[in-house]
């Protein structure tokens, strides 16, 4: 026996018939900070900032991050 169930509504109305929580205010700071960040230029300092929380390893995927966007494409160490 096979029955399929079809519901019809929005993503708003389906995160709340789940309970989900509402990141929208989150979801525009986060936005906002992104345009603006944009808009003004980014400082070296934020680059390195955001790379060593996206980085494993620590200082190794520091390393890899560094080759990687090496001017010089890298190859430095070749």
């Amino acid at each position: 026996m096979k029955i399929n169930v079809e519901v019809d509504c929005t993503p708003e109305e389906a995160r709340r018939a789940m309970g989900l929580p509402d990141f929208t205010p989150i979801h525009d700071r986060y936005v906002a900070m992104m345009l603006d960040a944009m808009q003004n230029g980014v400082s070296p300092e934020m680059v390195e900032g955001l790379l060593r929380s996206w980085a494993p390893m620590g200082e190794a995927g520091m390393g890899f991050w560094r080759k990687m966007f090496d001017p010089s494409g890298g190859t430095a160490d070749r």
